[in-house]
């Protein structure tokens, strides 16, 4: 049997200590990936990048917004690998991780997501610490988890998620790739999944193929991205008649940000502190949740809802 290329590219905008874990996981796999591409948001490549004992390519990507789709295609379309494997510049990939996805792609058709845990702040200062990465990592509580061995089919689009998956070249090349007109932040994982669920082409929960996400704050939903969230909310549902992202657009009407009118979404105020702060990550937690954030516009206290974290299938969904 023929040992397939593997290529592994990420995509990035800042991000530097980061994009430095990421390529020290890369070199501690048990089986390495035999390039890595970068996909450079920015105007300037990375500097001081770590020595790789495999070679790393970086490719700009223009665009005055987040090019997130163009950016994947990019790295995608630019790989010589058999294999892609996909993996967001803030994550460190398990030393298993390549090898995981070779197993899984070689066993079925389709597109592969691997295990993703959150890490709390500080757990990567100093070497790179598996085991204790193991020890401290969570998984995210509206996220489905992997099935307890092997792959399990996923079958509602909804839930792909483009921070840790794996393809054939070929499958990507039949899905045609992420619609570029998405830009900013929000809807082009969405509409990717709904491209494959058109397509027939699989999507599967894998066991293993493992990532840790690296801390750092962040908001949910995206109120620091709510204008390209209202765009590409809108954008695919003028290409698939519906919205995405309801979850986020729901939490943003009970904020009194956006209403609904003849003509679509329309902001009816900006965003200000106050709808920062309820937004925000928690201190205690390596992760946001919408989840919180409705829990707390709802109810007034998010601990109220006493719901079984991840398992609701509308949050776990999108």
């Amino acid at each position: 049997m023929t040992t397939p290329w593997v290529s592994a590219l990420t995509i990035g905008k800042g991000r530097d200590a980061h994009l430095k874990n990421l390529i020290k996981g890369f070199c501690e796999q048990t089986r390495l990936p035999d390039e890595l591409i970068i996909g450079v948001m920015d105007n300037v490549p990375y500097a001081d990048l770590p020595d790789a004992p495999f070679p790393i390519l970086q490719v700009g990507v223009s665009g005055d917004d987040l090019p997130l789709a163009a950016a994947r295609n990019r790295v995608a379309d630019t790989a010589q690998g058999d294999h892609l494997l996909f993996v967001d510049i803030d994550c460190i990939p398990n030393p298993q991780f390549v090898a995981d996805c070779i197993d899984h792609l070689s066993a079925e058709a389709g597109l592969m997501m691997g295990e993703v845990v959150y890490l709390p702040k500080g757990a990567t200062a100093g070497e790179l610490d598996f085991p204790r990465f193991d020890a401290l990592g969570k998984q995210h509580p509206d996220r489905q988890g992997p099935p307890p061995q092997g792959r399990r089919r996923c079958n509602d689009y909804r839930c792909f998620w483009s921070l840790n998956f794996a393809m054939s070249k070929a499958d990507w090349r039949a899905s045609g790739g992420f619609d570029t007109r998405y830009v900013g932040y929000g809807g082009e994982d969405t509409d990717f999944g709904r491209t494959l669920d058109a397509k027939q082409i699989p999507i599967w929960w894998a066991k293993g193929a493992k990532v840790y996400h690296q801390y750092h704050t962040h908001a949910m939903p995206p109120v620091h991205h709510i204008h390209s969230v209202l765009r590409n909310a809108e954008m695919f549902a003028d290409k698939w008649g519906r919205r995405t992202m309801e979850h986020w657009l729901r939490a943003f009407r009970l904020m009194g940000l956006i209403e609904d009118t003849d003509t679509g979404l329309q902001i009816v105020r900006q965003p200000g502190e106050a709808d920062f702060a309820l937004c925000a990550q928690q201190s205690d937690e390596p992760f946001a949740t919408t989840r919180r954030t409705l829990d707390t516009l709802e109810h007034g206290d998010w601990r109220v809802a006493d719901r079984k974290r991840g398992q609701d299938a509308s949050w776990a969904a999108e």
